[in-house]
């Protein structure tokens, strides 16, 4: 059993960074690939970032590629979300997701746990 707790998120005007932690229970993180999920009002989950076990491999969406790193600290059980030069379309509830095999994978079906969600406000 994986426990997933982000923090991080805020208010900021556009333009601005805000950095996700997400902290993780258990002595299997390491093993575990990690994804970052949005939701904003009305929409579907739909993945933002991904990264496999070792941090050697990563996923961007399209609509964030350039401006969001995602990173991981395996001895400090944690996955991070760098999020710069907001949009207010990034405006959103985000989620941490672990996922119990070490490829990354993109769809929100593959993962297995999840954070409660912090919300990220982006105004214009």
């Amino acid at each position: 059993q994986v426990q997933l707790v982000e923090s991080g998120g805020g208010l900021v005007q556009a333009g601005g960074s805000l950095r996700l932690s997400c902290a993780a229970s258990g002595r299997t993180f390491s093993s575990y690939a990690m994804g970052w999920f949005r939701q904003a009002p009305g929409k579907e989950r739909d993945i933002v970032a991904a990264i496999n076990w070792s941090g050697g491999i990563t996923y961007y969406a399209e609509s964030v590629k350039g401006r969001f790193t995602i990173s991981r600290d395996n001895a400090a059980n944690t996955v991070y979300l760098q999020m710069n030069s907001l949009k207010p379309e990034d405006t959103a509830v985000y989620y941490c997701a672990a996922r119990a095999y070490s490829n990354l994978a993109f769809s929100r079906y593959e993962y297995n746990y999840w954070g409660q969600g912090t919300q990220v406000t982006v105004s214009s």
